[in-house]
């Protein structure tokens, strides 16, 4: 990997597989068809990869574990396939945090990117109005932050090679898909023309403000540039509290 994200992992391309390294537990990978993110593509008969990416939810090193349990936190782990699925990049097929029990509120989830080359596109709401539709463009160790109720979805920006990140979640996360199948899709597709990734409103939405920029850094939230988010975890585990309480945060004062 172009980025050490602080504990051993290591990433297998052909067929998509996740590894662990000493002391590192985490789940049996579990893989994402595309027949299952069909109905949410521009095209839903496009032809792409059959496996879309490998994920594993709860992931660490064994001393950390405790630490996690305490606060409600979840690390995974996602490697995303190569190539294109018609004329989109591989990705998937976008949602909402649902409601978690333990918080009672939706959660963010914070990004951060270890191979290749992603887009992280964040929509405000899965509604007709879609709001803010905003797309931030991420590189090996850039973190990306995705604000609670937004709607969001993870974009090979590369279709030449793979990409793989890590993420801190709530540990009683939830997915809700009823917004974005209800659109048949996010509210700007990527679409691959030319060589570039270029973005098409989803005629299913009544309007949606569009947005492309680059991965900003968070000091508001004491995250340290350049530094694996797992490492920033083990040094203070309390930093990434908010994922899991959200209510420690102002996200409406929060710049996506």
């Amino acid at each position: 990997m172009k980025f050490y994200p602080g504990l051993e992992v290591e990433f297998r391309e052909d067929p998509l597989d996740i590894q662990y390294g000493k002391q590192v537990y985490g789940p049996t990978p579990e893989l994402r068809t595309l027949d299952s993110i069909r109905k949410s593509l521009i095209d839903p008969n496009s032809k792409g990869p059959e496996t879309v990416y490998c994920i594993s939810m709860d992931v660490g090193l064994e001393q950390d574990k405790q630490n996690m349990l305490d606060r409600n936190l979840l690390f995974g782990v996602v490697t995303y396939a190569k190539g294109q699925i018609g004329e989109e990049p591989v990705r998937s097929q976008g949602h909402i945090h649902a409601i978690s029990k333990s918080c009672s509120a939706s959660t963010c989830e914070v990004y951060e990117i270890w191979d290749g080359e992603a887009y992280i596109y964040m929509q405000e709401s899965g509604k007709d109005e879609a709001g803010r539709c905003i797309v931030v463009h991420a590189l090996a160790g850039d973190v990306v932050i995705v604000p609670p109720g937004w709607v969001h979805a993870t974009i090979n920006a590369d279709p030449e090679r793979t990409m793989s990140f890590g993420a801190w979640c709530v540990r009683d996360y939830g997915f809700d898909y009823e917004d974005v199948r209800a659109h048949h899709g996010i509210a700007y597709f990527p679409i691959i023309k030319d060589g570039k990734i270029k973005w098409k409103m989803n005629k299913n939405y009544h309007s949606g403000h569009f947005v492309l920029k680059e991965a900003r850094s968070y000091p508001e939230l004491h995250i340290e540039k350049d530094k694996p988010i797992y490492s920033q975890f083990q040094d203070d585990p309390d930093r990434f509290l908010f994922v899991s309480k959200p209510q420690l945060v102002d996200w409406d004062a929060f710049e996506v």
